[in-house]
């Protein structure tokens, strides 16, 4: 029964992936057909499971979502954004820190133009725009400093 099963899936798998029907529909078939086989041996990634519509050999390499290099990104991403809070915190004035988190939607504000900002704060729209380039080269120079 199982052997029929597994031979099954994999008629139904190559044909499913070339009509490309629901890739999350594949994707649970290709898991479950991954644990029976686990069960029973070990198998390679780069196994042949198909051909894409071009002819192009499939093989489970090619389907399995490799989700180590996005923590690994979102966690130097979450670091680089701490960095740079703590770089406008220590490097940038009362003015500049406000321009930059009013412009850029940072620490709670919205993302506003340069001309909202001066409204806001009394000063011309080009005053800003001088400030927020001043600040930016300031931040430039603190986070090269630290590499």
């Amino acid at each position: 029964m199982m052997i029929w099963r597994m031979n099954a899936w994999e008629k139904l798998i190559p044909s499913m992936v070339q009509k490309r029907i629901g890739g999350r529909i594949a994707n649970e078939l290709l898991m479950m057909l991954r644990t029976e086989r686990k069960l029973n041996r070990e198998i390679s990634l780069y196994e042949p499971i198909g051909t894409d519509k071009e002819g192009n050999e499939i093989s489970f390499i090619d389907v399995v979502e490799d989700t180590t290099t996005d923590i690994v990104d979102n966690m130097m991403l979450s670091e680089r954004i701490q960095k740079m809070y703590h770089a406008i915190a220590e490097v940038l004035n009362e003015r500049e820190r406000e321009i930059i988190y009013r412009r850029y939607g940072l620490h709670g504000f919205r993302e506003v133009t340069q001309r909202e900002i001066g409204k806001h704060m009394g000063i011309s729209r080009s005053y800003v725009s001088r400030i927020e380039k001043k600040a930016l080269e300031k931040l430039r120079r603190h986070m090269m400093e630290d590499c």
